[in-house]
């Protein structure tokens, strides 16, 4: 029982990865590749996609001051 439960909690951290990758860097996409981790992550392709995305480096935000 308890090796399976292990086996359980290990494959859901495997499946999402790409949104623990994402989380754990602090992209600022986190829900949208959660999202598609969660639909079409069970294609391969789709889990591929997230984790690549959940590695890139978002774009800086620009902070524009105004006088």
């Amino acid at each position: 029982m308890h090796l399976l439960f292990l086996g359980l909690s290990l494959a859901a951290a495997a499946y999402f990865l790409p949104t623990i990758v994402a989380a754990a860097r602090g992209h600022r996409q986190t829900l949208a590749i959660f999202i598609l981790n969660l639909f079409l992550g069970w294609s391969g392709l789709g889990w591929v996609a997230a984790l690549i995305w959940a590695c890139t480096n978002p774009p800086p935000e620009t902070i524009i001051l105004q006088r």
